[in-house]
Parts: C-alpha cells; structure tokens; sequence
C-alpha cells in the first residue's frame, strides 16, 4: 500500500482538497485499496482544544461542484510519527516545505515534495535510469534517495499550488490541484510502482 498525505498551513483549503480530489481519482481506477491517502497542516490555527475544524465552505462547494464530497473531515496537524509512517509529504507550497521539515526534524529519506512538481509529467519529462533500476529492483528506500537528488533540483522550480484563502479563486485551486495529482500519478505508475495501473 502506498501511503502519501498532503501538506498545507490548516488544512481546511488546499491540503483536503488535494486528498479528496486524489482518493476520487483512485476510486474511479479502481486502485483505492492500493492507496491510504489523508490531508494535515503545519500549524493548529484551524484546531481548538483538540478539535479541528471542518473543510472550508468554498473548498468544499467546489468539490462538491465536481461531484466530490470531503464530508466528516476535519483539520488535523502534522506530527513528526508522520515522516514514517507515509511515503509522500506532498506539501502545497514553499512555505509548507520549510514547516513540516521543521515540525518533521529534517527530510532525510527525500519523502517531501511540493504538488506542482509533478504537473507536468507526461509532457516530456521522464524519470530517471538509476531510479527505474532501483524500483524494479524492490528498493523503496534506495528508489526515494535516488529520485530525490533530481527532486532536490526540480522542486526549486516548481510553483505554488494557487492559496484560494487570499484570491478567492477556489476553482484555480482545483484545477491545480487536478493537474497536480494526475502528474503524480503518471510519475508513480512510470517509476514502476507495484501494482500501479493509472490507465486514462
């Protein structure tokens, strides 16, 4: 099972949109059991005495725009148990980057990446030899550390998943967000997961 969870500042907007949007996808390729996929923030804003708010009106509006619920979610914060426990931090923007490596003690595994950096897989961009050698050899961890001295280089460039809290524009977000998590697929299924089978 591949465990990943997704990265913003309270996970109310960006971040659950990103699970929701992801674990729909999953479940119309029939590979929801494959995937454990959850959503968490780097700070507590959005948490009172232990409780975290509920998705954000227009975040959740838009979803449902598209035919997505995100019902029963709550915000919850990232704790440093987390860097084990997934094998893709998957934040929203630079600034989620540099709070959950603070929260998370480092990234020594190469496990962080922003969501952009995958938008644009299957437009050229291929993943490198040494890295497909290390994953069709069974490697995980080995198939991680490889991969992220390109990713050390990449992520530098890629942008910012759209933050609808200060645009408004929740729709852009989205279509971030879509194009985000169908390059990340792609990129899993060409780095050979097993069992991957991310069909169009």
């Amino acid at each position: 099972m591949i465990k990943i969870l997704f990265i913003c500042h309270g996970n109310i907007c960006r971040s659950p949109m990103a699970e929701f949007i992801l674990k729909d996808m999953l479940q119309k390729k029939n590979l929801a059991d494959d995937f454990y996929v959850a959503s968490a923030a780097t700070s507590d804003e959005e948490i009172w005495r232990g409780i975290g708010n509920p998705v954000y009106p227009p975040a959740k509006k838009i979803l449902a725009a598209h035919g997505i619920s995100c019902e029963g979610k709550r915000a919850v914060k990232l704790e440093r148990s987390d860097y084990e426990a997934y094998d893709y931090l998957i934040c929203m923007d630079d600034r989620n980057i540099l709070n959950a490596k603070r929260i998370l003690g480092g990234d020594p595994e190469g496990k962080l990446h922003k969501l952009m950096e995958f938008a644009d897989e299957g437009q050229g961009r291929s993943v490198p030899g040494h890295v497909r050698q290390a994953r069709k050899a069974g490697d995980f961890r080995r198939t991680v550390e490889t991969w992220s001295e390109t990713d050390a280089k990449r992520d530098r460039y890629a942008r910012d998943v759209a933050d609808p809290w200060y645009t408004g524009d929740f729709e852009t977000a989205y279509e971030d967000i879509v194009s985000g998590c169908e390059g990340f697929l792609r990129w899993l299924k060409s780095a050979g997961s097993d069992g991957l089978n991310c069909a169009d």
